[in-house]
């Protein structure tokens, strides 16, 4: 092992010119010109090309390099011959001559290919051995994109006040919008966890417990039907204030998306101040309620950001035969005529459709990559909304009485907005899937081809966890 030396990235090597560098890394392809053999060496950092002269002790050894082989190489940093300089290259105007040479790991063939886009391989292949699929150049540009924006988003917020807490993971079944995924307890025999579809009333409890500003890089799981370009885990930006309005919410998110654009992404190009449709406007003018406001859709490069507000409160359920809140029963409903809470209740019960909701959405290029709310304090009024979606009283206080309780002492004004990271990373790369800026992804139909996923427990196992299996 060549552990005299400290390593160099590739990026660093043009500095050193003349003198030794120690590099790690991979073997991207290898070529023999005459007597020479050449590799070019990769890293995390880029590529530069290596030479092997005859006649000295490690050139039989280069012989055996093959490509993905992981090695280290000692070697001096020198000028390229002239006319062999590589333009494409940040490395392009100097070679590596190797000195040093040890074998770390050799490789098999590869099953797929890397040194493409990727996008003439079928997914399934793609996604099985998805460790290979993500040392190709395009899949590590996303990744470490995707780490940029992230880094951006956190250092935004915590900035101004605002502070990141880790909500539970393992929580309680409750209705929120789609199917959630269960944990059999083994310590409570017949009872479930559930994952979370977003973190939403932690949040919200967090704004009980004085916090004001919070934010959460959250992972949300919700079980659905096969549809479209979604997945049973994603990753989202959650954030909630205490006394906002609505326009401090938008105004915030305005701000960091154009601060964050303008600062990742300088060639996109964007109308400032984003628009602001009514959820009516939005319908009628562009049949859509995540209108795609750009003039050339066919420019990669332009980036049509806008707010969507005012949607109803509540939409009739006919297969269900009731009313359901639009966004969810915690958004606060609007009172444009200031009745008194008694008679804004019988009003809300007596004519649900006539009314509008503090919700706003926040759209991109045709794809919704946020929306939120301000939330009903209330806990009457909020009573009230579950009354209205068909709840019976001893049903809600079962599966909300912990936030109705929490309401009883002292709950700020509040809300926020959760806007969805891997559609705008998707959005920003030009990417077709978000399958192409998460690691590790699932199937359309939620399948885990690298590591066989779901896959059947062994007796043992559903045993302790007192299920039985049909």
């Amino acid at each position: 092992m060549m552990n005299f030396m400290e390593r160099t990235l590739i990026k660093d090597i043009t500095n050193k010119k003349g003198q030794l560098v120690l590099l790690k890394g991979w073997v991207d392809t290898r070529r023999d010109h005459g007597k020479l053999i050449f590799i070019d060496l990769r890293d995390r950092s880029g590529i530069c090309q290596a030479v092997f002269l005859p006649k000295t002790d490690i050139y039989e050894k280069a012989k055996d390099l093959r490509g993905e082989w992981v090695i280290e190489l000692e070697g001096q940093i020198n000028e390229r011959p002239k006319g062999m300089e590589n333009s494409k290259l940040p490395t392009g105007l100097v070679e590596v001559e190797a000195k040093k040479l040890n074998i770390i790991n050799s490789a098999k063939t590869l099953p797929i290919s890397i040194d493409t886009d990727g996008m003439e391989i079928g997914e399934d292949s793609r996604l099985k051995y998805r460790y290979l699929d993500l040392r190709r150049e395009r899949m590590q540009k996303n990744i470490r994109m995707r780490h940029q924006i992230i880094q951006f988003l956190r250092n935004f917020l915590s900035q101004r006040d605002f502070i990141e807490v880790e909500t539970p993971i393992l929580t309680k079944s409750t209705p929120e919008g789609a199917r959630d995924y269960v944990v059999p307890s083994r310590l409570q025999a017949g009872k479930f966890y559930a994952l979370p579809q977003s973190p939403q009333q932690y949040k919200q409890l967090l704004m009980v417990a004085g916090l004001e500003r919070y934010f959460q890089i959250a992972r949300c799981f919700r079980d659905e039907d096969t549809r479209g370009d979604r997945q049973p885990e994603f990753t989202q930006l959650d954030v909630e204030m205490s006394f906002p309005t609505q326009d401090e919410i938008l105004g915030l998110m305005e701000e960091l998306y154009v601060k964050m654009t303008e600062t990742l992404f300088p060639e996109k190009r964007f109308i400032k101040p984003f628009p602001r449709l009514t959820y009516k406007e939005a319908l009628e003018k562009y049949n859509s309620d995540k209108p795609d406001l750009r003039k050339d859709k066919n420019d990669p490069n332009e980036l049509a950001y806008a707010f969507v507000v005012d949607f109803p409160a509540f939409e009739w359920k006919e297969s269900e035969k009731r009313w359901d809140a639009v966004h969810h029963p915690f958004t606060k409903t609007q009172n444009p005529d200031n009745l008194p809470e008694k008679e804004f209740i019988e009003s809300l019960k007596k004519n649900p459709d006539k009314f509008l909701a503090h919700q706003y959405d926040f759209v991109c290029n045709g794809y919704e990559i946020g929306g939120g709310s301000i939330r009903e304090h209330n806990p009457n009024i909020l009573q009230s909304v579950f009354e209205i979606m068909g709840n019976k009283t001893e049903a809600v206080k079962e599966k909300f009485g912990h936030i109705l309780e929490a309401f009883e002492y002292g709950v700020p004004p509040h809300g926020g907005i959760a806007t969805g990271i891997d559609r705008f990373v998707m959005i920003m790369m030009n990417e077709p899937s978000i399958r192409e800026v998460i690691a590790f992804p699932k199937t359309g139909d939620g399948r885990d081809l690298m590591m066989n996923a779901p896959a059947e427990i062994d007796e043992k196992q559903i045993k302790e966890l007192h299920l039985k299996l049909k």
